[in-house]
């Protein structure tokens, strides 16, 4: 299963509001998780640039 999120994990109990609930679910998504967080540019935004600069 791959999860996605533009929300930093630790930014996640704050949108989820309930802590009860944010650990729950934190718990069971991240435990024995591979994480991989990106850093850098957006490829949408990398991409747009180009087109611009081809038109």
């Amino acid at each position: 299963m791959i999860i996605t999120s533009q929300l930093p994990v630790n930014t996640w109990h704050e949108v989820i509001g309930e802590p009860t609930f944010a650990d729950a679910i934190l718990d069971r998504i991240v435990h024995n998780a591979y994480r991989l967080e990106l850093d850098g540019e957006s490829l949408r935004k990398t991409k747009a640039t180009k087109q611009e600069k081809i038109s």
